[in-house]
């Protein structure tokens, strides 16, 4: 008895008609940009003004010790300011298709293109910032936005850098950096500082945060706090996965110890769910792709330790510590030259740029010093 067989042809395809899409984080500093003035990340709004610079005023505390019955005219003291400029630019972004390819088209792909380049705009910006967090300053002005060649909206890119730049913001900025986990590690040299890093004693661990916290509230000028509450002062760091792993284990016994473990308080203690760490006033706040940048970007610090250790930065920050001024809110755009309409584009169409905060300190000459952050750099083994 014969078989009947379907021939190649006539076989039964399904298509499914829903796509998945690759997953993209949603941009972990949103909690921490505003307007406001105690805001991480300093929004500021432009958007009906044009220009290519938004600059960005700056004053520092009074100094002077006063006077009691002395005469005070002629010993007036003079208010220290400061304009930080970030240079605005256009990044855009679009997907195109035609006539046939929708009409082979088994799931409307094409059907994805507003958010896909939705997603693209949250990473351009999450990853702009990171870029920001590790710029190197300079008041010339920039090729275009973070991620261009060589400079982002305000600062040199770190891995454009040359190693005299490093050195120069090494020694501007003495008073708000840490190498591991003692303040002895420090060189002028940038090189030689990253290099006393140990895999072992200078792992990202709970002294690391009170020991960076100690920094940033000694520092010159101070860095002020994100927020206080009665009385309490509290910064936000921004730390890699690998760190943020290490710092994890190093507090699982305070965690254990000291956060509830019983019923609904489960849900907030880190060891039972995954979230910030809130250790001695500090938030500490987890941002995968720091990893990445290390990975992919700032590859001089794969082995820039001790015995070729991989070596990380973490961004303690404070009040104005990065600013994303915008020229243009994000907006769709269109194909215009669509031939007869059988072509169709969409695209994504923005002005803007980010970049960290710097000032001129009037004690120390032409040094450009970070406004709102402290920068650490630790040893972190790679899974």
């Amino acid at each position: 008895m014969a078989l009947s067989s379907v021939q190649a042809n006539n076989k039964l395809i399904q298509y499914t008609q829903q796509i998945n899409r690759e997953y993209v984080r949603e941009n972990l500093f949103s909690p921490y940009m505003g307007e406001e003035m105690n805001a991480i990340i300093r929004l500021r709004m432009e958007t009906k003004r044009g220009g290519e610079q938004i600059n960005i005023p700056l004053v520092t505390r009074l100094g002077n010790a006063g006077f009691s019955t002395g005469t005070l005219v002629g010993a007036e003291e003079a208010i220290d300011d400061y304009g930080y400029r970030i240079w605005v630019d256009f990044a855009r972004n679009a997907v195109k298709t035609n006539k046939y390819q929708q009409q082979i088209d088994s799931a409307d792909v094409f059907g994805e293109a507003k958010p896909l380049l939705s997603d693209w705009g949250k990473e351009k910006q999450r990853d702009d910032i990171i870029r920001a967090m590790m710029a190197l300053p300079t008041e010339s002005a920039p090729a275009g936005l973070a991620g261009s060649a060589g400079q982002c909206a305000n600062g040199i890119l770190y891995e454009a850098a040359s190693a005299g730049q490093k050195d120069t913001w090494n020694a501007d900025n003495a008073d708000r950096v840490l190498f591991g986990n003692t303040k002895a590690n420090y060189s002028a040299t940038h090189a030689t500082a990253l290099a006393t890093i140990d895999t072992t004693a200078d792992l990202f661990k709970g002294s690391s945060v009170q020991l960076l916290k100690y920094i940033a509230r000694h520092a010159s000028p101070r860095i002020r706090p994100f927020k206080v509450e009665d009385g309490r002062e509290y910064f936000v760091i921004f730390a890699g996965g690998l760190q943020f792993r290490d710092l994890k284990a190093d507090l699982l016994t305070v965690n254990k110890d000291a956060r509830p473990r019983e019923g609904r308080a489960m849900n907030d203690n880190p060891i039972f769910q995954d979230g910030d760490l809130v250790y001695d006033g500090c938030i500490i706040r987890e941002i995968p792709e720091i990893d990445d940048f290390v990975t992919n970007v700032w590859t001089s610090l794969l082995t820039a330790g001790t015995t070729s250790a991989r070596v990380q930065p973490v961004f303690l920050c404070g009040q104005t510590a990065l600013s994303m001024a915008w020229g243009q809110m994000a907006k769709p755009t269109f194909l215009k030259e669509d031939d007869y309409q059988f072509f169709t584009g969409a695209g994504v169409e923005m002005c803007y740029g980010v970049g960290k905060v710097f000032k001129k300190h009037p004690k120390a000459g032409t040094a450009l010093k970070q406004w709102g952050i402290a920068t650490g750099f630790f040893a972190s083994t790679a899974v």
